[in-house]
């Protein structure tokens, strides 16, 4: 069995490879009559579209989706919504070297050891490329749950961290880190610059928050919502991390330090002194902002050689060609806010389901 669909009541499945005709993604269990266009799901695939920056990938991708069905007088009726984004600049020639030997730290020998067959051109399903699906569906999920905003943003980069002091929410739309701290940004040219010229990558850690949820979703045990968004956030492709709320940080306090006092608030509701917890309690979203940060490790195709072994097991080097983004988790930002936005969407439909 394979797994390429994810979500309970608003759920969706992504196809296609990175050198493949298209890619795209279905999704069902939409509820109907939302107004949907490709103009309300264009914006947030550019925001992840190669090419635009030095600092990413130079593949030329216009990432233009398509609605093919689940849509009618631009309205959802309730029915399968198939989006589709064609692929256009592909240049299978650059991974000759790769369907000969393993690239390591990607799915290469993975995939062979599972299948006994893989599709070397760009990583096949394994690429990054398989993400713009993700972006597409979150697109539709943010319609399903309009009283949330959702908003990522890199808040460390090659090992080097924003200053959270001056943060600037303002700051995030105007460069190409998507960082709130402009003097990292200006710090992380430089650090994507090197990386890149030497041929190598950097790693970098994603912050998402989640404003609007209100308390209620998720559940006690085996439909918690952080272990959703846990689940949602390490399906990204290059993530090896997650944390909720305070994370790791949170076992080097006592609990005294790592508690969320209450006081009295407006209307019966609690008005919470500090959010260690980073929005859900018992895996139940409690009021406060969803906070998830998210690791992203070094893109995998680097042009440094690498020691290797072929598919004989003869032992060998690799250097990869072609155009790679010398840091993945920069355009990993709109792919986290998407899986976010489907996690809760869900999340909110599973609510209404139980607890009307």
């Amino acid at each position: 069995m394979s797994h390429n669909s994810f979500g309970h009541v608003f759920r969706f499945s992504t196809w296609g490879e990175s050198h493949g005709p298209a890619i795209g993604a279905v999704v069902d269990g939409c509820p109907p009559g939302l107004a949907l266009s490709e103009t309300d799901i264009q914006p947030w695939l550019d925001k992840r579209r190669p090419g635009i920056t030095r600092f990413t990938t130079q593949r030329r991708e216009p990432d233009a989706v398509r609605i093919l069905s689940g849509v009618f007088e631009g309205r959802t009726t309730g029915t399968p919504i198939s989006l589709m984004i064609e692929n256009v600049d592909q240049r299978s020639k650059d991974y000759s070297e790769v369907a000969l030997a393993y690239r390591p730290g990607h799915a290469d020998y993975a995939y062979d050891a599972k299948y006994g067959f893989r599709d070397w051109r760009g990583g096949g399903r394994s690429s990054a490329r398989e993400t713009a699906s993700r972006v597409a569906a979150g697109a539709v999920a943010r319609l399903v749950v309009p009283e949330v905003s959702i908003r990522a943003y890199v808040v460390e980069l090659g090992g080097d961290a924003i200053d959270r002091a001056p943060f600037d929410e303002a700051a995030i739309g105007s460069n190409p880190f998507f960082c709130p701290d402009a003097a990292a940004a200006q710090r992380w040219e430089g650090l994507v610059d090197e990386a890149r010229k030497a041929g190598s990558s950097l790693g970098a850690v994603v912050e998402c928050v989640a404003t609007g949820v209100p308390a209620g979703w998720g559940a006690p045990l085996y439909a918690k919502l952080d272990a959703e968004l846990a689940s949602a956030m390490m399906g990204i492709n290059a993530v090896k991390g997650v944390e909720i709320g305070d994370g790791f940080a949170a076992a080097r306090l006592r609990g005294e330090e790592n508690a969320d006092p209450m006081r009295s608030g407006a209307e019966g509701h609690p008005t919470f002194l500090a959010n260690h917890a980073g929005g859900v309690a018992g895996g139940i979203s409690t009021g406060q902002p969803v906070v998830v940060r998210v690791a992203f490790k070094p893109t995998s195709s680097i042009l440094t050689p690498v020691p290797t072994i072929d598919r004989e097991g003869n032992e060998t080097e690799i250097s990869t060609k072609g155009r790679h983004d010398p840091c993945v988790g920069i355009r990993g930002v709109p792919v986290v806010e998407a899986m976010m936005a489907l996690v809760l969407a869900d999340q909110k439909l599973l609510h209404r389901a139980q607890c009307g």
